[in-house]
């Protein structure tokens, strides 16, 4: 056991007021905090600051100006440019100049619609810098999603791309945005439109203006002074995916964001000034937020900003030749990723001949990772595989192996130990603590951590519904178990515990039999209606690369489940299939199966990745009868 872990973890339970004090150390406050934490007031009440200022002018006025922030990497476009923090400010501050020259101060919403592209940093970075709150929306979105977001968060200003590039797509950003306006019943003031070579978009005068025109016009504006703000105003508002009716959009605080974020970067992924740290994310999910742009600033790091896919950019090799190229010392990545390039490289041939350069570990979240999944990739890297978990609601680690406080301690099938500021329990239904090994809902025990939401934009009574099921926790929403080691392990949502004639059977236990079988690359199993036995368990499987004509794999995972859980598993319908249907994130839409295999209607989410995915597996279960 790792006696820095230990005492780190339990200093922040005992003593969260000390410990989140030293913390704070690690940031340039323009007021300091007098005080930690207030029911009301939240972390740090009464200290101001400002994000952008911590992610760039105090390194600059450090001496580190020329250093290396931001590392534009991008396959689609066959464009690599790197910024230091000098000219990563000076970027930022003339997108601060143009969205000041509109009007937009602090406590003002502006949306951004953009793709993976610097611009999209400088402007979030720019509206810290402002004070003003952005709401970054996934660049691909449909119209009416962007248009109930526009509804929620009333921005003055929206930001956007002529177009993204989705692997070999381009996707044309500009008429999403003007069906969206449509739409909405808020009126935008200004839209700014970029221009991409790969397609130009329309403009509607005099609502839009030119990215590039703005930008000369406001030249000889000076950059403005970052604006302190408490700490806790927000950052950001930044709607959950796979939302319907009104969106939920998650406040990101300044202070403790900046705080917790900080902490994590020097404790958990053990990067510091001059590190070189890769999370391969969008900026339109919660891990692109903390991990691509805001955390590896706040500790003057290097980030890398990647365009492109895990494999078909243009090849199963592309993200171990950007770890090598950059010198990346930590990875971060969502378990789906490895899965994709496993299917198309199962025998790691490209990670054999390109290797991982100076990369030290690799870190997944997202989606839980499967034992398989890990193994695989920790046997053909040669690196420490290490499995987190955490939310969007979070927006940090909650369970983890903390990497830098010399805590190597993993177990397959678990994302770790619960990480300083969390304290973990998992409660029956009737709200009783879960003995070792037995399953439950996974709660923490509030106040949550500095970073953790503390409200719902425009909601909260959503808010507050978080905290209802068991009065003095957060319910996650997830489902688990804690072993007599203190390994966490999360099986899945709370609702895929399905009851099989009485049974309460977890599918991702399922998942991670039939993720072990010889020649599948990933999997899903969903509960099914069924009339006698309440539910029954359905298997989903995508083949490896050289297995897509193995007549076996359906009865062999049939087998697998049936020889490990035993007759009450009843797994007896598996449908091998060429894809799953998932979010960009990575996620898979588990309740999208379940709608198709109950024969429900069903509308295809507008987070998902490929929309042709949805009616091949309707069409793949057909008539088939679930027994």
């Amino acid at each position: 056991m790792s006696e820095a872990y230990s005492r780190a973890w339990r200093d922040s339970i005992e003593q969260p007021e000390r410990f989140w004090s030293e913390a704070a150390k690690a940031l340039e406050w323009t007021s300091a905090p007098s005080r930690v934490w207030d029911e009301d007031g939240g972390w740090f009440p009464d200290g101001t600051l400002n994000t952008a200022h911590n992610c760039l002018d105090r390194h600059i006025a450090a001496g580190r100006g020329e250093a290396a922030a931001l590392i534009y990497d991008s396959p689609v476009t066959d464009t690599i440019r790197q910024y230091s923090y000098a000219e990563l400010l000076e970027e930022t501050g003339r997108v601060a100049a143009m969205l000041a020259s509109l009007g937009v101060a602090r406590g003002d919403r502006v949306v951004l619609y953009m793709p993976m592209i610097p611009e999209t940093v400088f402007a979030m970075l720019a509206c810290a810098r402002l004070g003003a709150i952005h709401s970054v929306v996934f660049g691909g979105f449909a119209a009416l999603e962007l248009a109930k977001r526009i509804d929620d968060a009333t921005p003055k200003a929206l930001l956007t791309a002529s177009c993204g590039i989705e692997g070999a797509r381009v996707v044309a950003y500009k008429p999403m945005v003007d069906e969206a306006l449509a739409l909405a019943q808020h009126r935008i003031e200004h839209v700014v439109l970029l221009q991409r070579d790969r397609l130009e978009g329309t403009l509607h005068a005099p609502r839009d203006l030119d990215w590039q025109v703005l930008r000369a016009a406001t030249v000889a504006d000076p950059v403005p002074a970052p604006v302190p703000v408490a700490a806790a105003d927000p950052l950001y508002i930044l709607y959950t995916s796979g939302t319907t009716g009104t969106p939920k959009g998650v406040v990101r605080e300044n202070g403790g964001h900046a705080v917790a974020l900080a902490w994590s970067m020097a404790n958990i992924y053990d990067i510091g000034a001059g590190d070189v740290f890769w999370a391969a994310s969008d900026v339109g999910w919660v891990v692109g937020h903390s991990y691509i742009v805001y955390a590896p600033l706040l500790v003057g790091a290097t980030t890398v900003l990647f365009e492109g896919k895990p494999v078909g950019t243009p090849d199963p090799g592309t993200f171990w030749r950007t770890i090598a190229r950059h010198g990346v010392k930590t990875f971060f990545t969502a378990p789906t990723a490895i899965r994709a390039i496993r299917k198309e490289d199962p025998d790691g041939r490209f990670i054999d001949e390109i290797g991982t350069g100076r990369c030290q570990a690799i870190f997944l979240a997202g989606e839980r990772a499967d034992p398989e999944t890990i193994a695989w990739a920790e046997g053909c890297t040669a690196l420490p595989v290490i499995d987190h978990w955490w939310q969007t609601e979070l927006g940090w680690p909650a369970i983890a192996s903390c990497f830098a406080l010399g805590d190597l301690r993993r177990k397959r099938g678990s994302a770790g130990f619960p990480v300083p500021g969390y304290d973990f329990t998992i409660l029956s239904e009737d709200g009783h603590p879960m003995p070792a090994g037995e399953s439950g809902a996974v709660a923490i025990r509030a106040p949550l951590p500095p970073g953790a939401f503390r409200t719902l934009w425009n909601n909260k009574a959503g808010y507050e519904k978080n905290f209802l099921a068991f009065p003095g926790f957060y319910e996650t929403g997830d489902a688990g178990y804690i072993d007599a080691e203190g390994f966490v392990h999360i099986m899945g949502r709370t609702d895929d515990i399905i009851n099989v004639a009485g049974h309460r059977l977890s599918t991702g236990q399922m998942e991670q039999i039939v993720a072990g079988v010889d020649g599948v690359a990933e999997c899903a199993v969903i509960g099914a209606d069924d009339a006698i036995k309440g539910m029954i368990p359905v298997a989903f499987v995508v083949p490896r690369a050289g297995a897509e004509g193995d007549d076996t794999m359906r009865d062999r995972v049939i087998r697998a489940v049936r020889a490990e859980l035993g007759a009450v598993a009843a797994l007896k319908t598996a449908f091998v299939v060429q894809q799953l249907p998932k979010t960009r994130s990575g996620k898979i839409l588990r309740n999208l199966l379940r709608k198709i295999v109950n024969g429900e209607d069903f509308t295809t989410p507008p987070t998902i990745e490929d929309p042709a995915v949805p009616d091949a597996l309707k069409a793949a279960v057909g008539g088939h009868a679930l027994v």
